[in-house]
């Protein structure tokens, strides 16, 4: 289920920048762009959140 929310958001946000960044250009909005970014960004969002460490970094007194 959190894969399946992590794409949802990741592509609503995606299409929402896409159609910003395409009426800030003055080019018309391209629902395939957008979409395919959307996966793409998913993509290297599970990538980077399963190379972060869970466990605590530890006790750091110097």
């Amino acid at each position: 289920m959190r894969l399946f929310w992590t794409f949802f958001w990741t592509f609503l946000l995606v299409q929402m920048a896409t159609y910003v960044m395409g009426s800030m250009q003055g080019i018309g909005y391209n629902f395939t762009t957008g979409a395919l970014l959307g996966v793409i960004v998913t993509v290297l969002v599970l990538v980077v959140a399963a190379l972060i460490p869970d466990e605590p970094a530890g006790d750091h007194r110097h």
